[in-house]
């Protein structure tokens, strides 16, 4: 059984026991967290496909930790001008693990 969830605007396809990094949920570490927009559900024989989402389905994930994904470094400058700005940015983190999809 899978579903595809949506959430942080990013959409993820995601089964019982996986775990996936998407970005920050206000939910505290080690608790646990319902993603309620659940776009398809398919468990082999049956797929049930959402406008836009499919009524009563739910995936329930465990927060396994928050964390910061990698420094991406933004550098802009106007040419002849002695203009530049060097920024850096870290996006905050959320690490999940599927315990259940319902519906």
């Amino acid at each position: 059984m899978y579903a595809v969830v949506e959430t942080g605007g990013k959409q993820y396809r995601v089964q019982e026991g996986d775990s996936l990094v998407v970005e920050r949920l206000d939910a505290p570490a080690d608790g646990e967290v319902a993603l309620e927009r659940v776009l398809l559900v398919a468990d082999g024989e049956t797929c049930k496909v959402g406008t836009p989402v499919v009524d009563g389905a739910r995936v329930v994930a465990r927060v396994e930790k928050h964390l910061r994904g990698p420094k991406v470094t933004v550098f802009t400058y106007k040419a002849k001008k002695n203009q530049h700005r060097k920024l850096g940015h870290r996006q905050e983190l959320t690490r999940l693990r599927i315990e259940k999809i319902e519906g």
